[in-house]
């Protein structure tokens, strides 16, 4: 096996695969292999067993990695993990599809990507979860950056299709931030613009409306004034 061949993802379900067939990892060493796949230049043996063992003792938390790395290196005839001393890290040529995805959405907020000519497949990145299931704690800063990230992406990526009048994925990629974050209020006003800029008039005003009374039922706040003056003329009087 080589190491070019190795796919680890973790947007959905966690998978390592090899020439695109999928690998048995155990629990202890799935945790480890995505672990070290967020540190960018990983991360001291102590501080490893600390972070994926917080409620066992430094003794336990440390026999724990130490299991860990052994069900690693039997997955397969190449080191998936490189040692250095104490350090440990993920070799950079194995492929990790949240990085992938990640250089993407970085690429089209600064608009450095070319528009796709099949929006879904990368909307569908985008719309993504960071491992959904797991509950460790140090999940939680990783999943708020990406989160932070996609939702930038897919509103960047909204505007530039709708600016060539490309509105069903400009509509498709506001509604994927919408479902990622439906108390922000940019991705709503896109999808009002797209609807308005295709005379969909009712369906503007719904939008807004729906998204009104949301803010209402749940914060007990309403749109911002700019958002309001977008759909005050298609009002009815």
């Amino acid at each position: 096996m080589s190491l070019n061949d190795v796919c680890l993802e973790l947007l959905g379900p966690f998978e390592l695969s090899c020439a695109s067939q999928r690998l048995s990892v155990p629990l202890g060493a799935q945790r480890l292999l995505a672990y070290l796949a967020l540190q960018e230049d990983g991360a001291h043996r102590t501080a490893i067993a600390e972070e994926l063992w917080p409620d066992c003792t430094p003794a336990r938390a440390g026999a724990n990695l130490r299991s860990a790395l052994c069900h690693v290196r039997r997955i397969d005839s190449v080191d998936l993990i490189n040692s250095v001393g104490q350090r440990l890290a993920l070799p950079s040529s194995i492929r990790v599809d949240l990085h992938l995805v990640q250089d993407a959405a970085r690429q089209v907020i600064t608009g450095l990507r070319p528009l796709p000519a099949e929006a879904d497949h990368l909307i569908g990145d985008l719309s993504r979860e960071l491992l959904p299931g797991w509950a460790e704690e140090w999940l939680s800063l990783e999943r708020e950056r990406w989160g932070q990230t996609r939702v930038y992406a897919l509103e960047s990526l909204a505007q530039q299709f709708q600016s060539v009048d490309h509105y069903l994925p400009a509509l498709q990629a506001a509604l994927a931030a919408i479902a990622i974050d439906p108390f922000r209020e940019t991705p709503h006003r896109i999808a009002i613009e797209v609807h308005m800029n295709e005379g969909n008039v009712a369906s503007a005003i719904k939008r807004y409306q729906d998204y009104r009374a949301f803010l209402y039922r749940e914060l007990k706040v309403a749109p911002s004034r700019q958002m309001a003056q977008l759909v005050r003329s298609l009002m009815p009087t």
